[in-house]
């Protein structure tokens, strides 16, 4: 069975950690979630979910400030870590290796145990510093990925979008979701694919 560790931040966003909580509960894979303080904040905010709709689908649940849980050493193996949403604050906590809540050391020892850490960012514009932060995560391996929608999916809902970007995080990791609508090339009104000229790009 995978296990995944799954950080949500006070970013905006939350709504996007709670699907892909749904999403891995639907698919059996086995959840350890940190919630920071702001993190439940923002969600009871942003959605109409609680602490006790986390319980209800995550396998294990732990406080931010829990530094000895399993998930803070190497030891315990995981299949990588999502942080959905990552506020700016995680990101350079993260980016400096400081490790002050579990979330910030659970990525540390993703990182150092070089396991897949994917990173949803939520921050917009971005300045120099959190850039420069990214970089720094990207070069030791992060996968840096924005909750861009997917538009050629034709999303007509939040739901639409949501469902779409877990999929494709989910990628991140080695996880299919059938949720997920896949890219099948450009076609004619025919039905047929049509071939791109390289002159035309």
């Amino acid at each position: 069975m995978k296990k995944v560790v799954i950080g949500i931040t006070g970013a905006t966003g939350t709504s996007i950690g709670f699907r892909t909580l749904e999403t891995l509960n639907q698919l059996g894979i086995e959840t350890h979630v940190i919630i920071s303080r702001w993190g439940l904040q923002t969600l009871t905010q942003e959605t109409c979910h609680s602490l006790d709709d986390i319980r209800s689908i995550a396998d294990f649940i732990y406080p931010s400030g829990d530094m000895g849980a399993k998930i803070s050493s190497g030891s315990f193996q995981v299949d990588g870590m999502l942080i959905v949403p990552c506020s700016m604050r995680s990101l350079a906590a993260i980016a400096t290796g400081l490790g002050d809540n579990l979330i910030h050391r659970a990525a540390d020892v993703t990182i150092k145990e070089r396991r897949k850490l994917v990173i949803i960012p939520r921050e917009t514009p971005l300045s120099t510093i959190h850039l420069k932060h990214m970089l720094t995560l990207s070069k030791l391996g992060a996968v840096i990925m924005p909750p861009n929608p997917a538009y050629y999916a034709h999303p007509s809902n939040i739901n639409d979008i949501l469902d779409q970007f877990v999929g494709r995080m989910l990628d991140q990791l080695g996880i299919d979701s059938p949720n997920i609508e896949r890219w099948d090339g450009i076609k004619a009104s025919s039905g047929e694919i049509v071939p791109l000229d390289p002159a035309d790009k």
